[in-house]
């Protein structure tokens, strides 16, 4: 099965955002069952951003999957890039 990277930016100054946000996010993480790795984005030791790598059945999964994020639904994101990916190492 494919394997995509789900590459999010926070708006600028929505740490809060993110904080409140993180339980559902973490639970809707665990109830898909496709996540293989995921972590934030660290920028001057602040969360701005989520790197997700995801094993869909193709990229309209992985979008759709991107587009039903808690994150997503609280307006975090100022941008969301969904790419497919091919681990190499590791």
């Amino acid at each position: 099965m494919p394997l995509f990277a789900v590459i999010c930016r926070d708006k600028p100054g929505a740490l809060q955002t993110r904080l409140d946000t993180r339980e559902a996010h973490l639970g809707f993480i665990r109830d898909s069952g496709i996540v293989r790795m995921a972590g934030p984005l660290i920028e001057d030791g602040e969360m701005r951003g989520s790197l997700l790598i995801l094993e869909a059945d193709d990229l309209a999964a992985a979008q759709d999957w991107a587009a039903n994020d808690p994150y997503k639904a609280a307006g975090l994101f100022h941008s969301v890039d969904v790419i497919e990916w091919k681990k190499v190492i590791g």
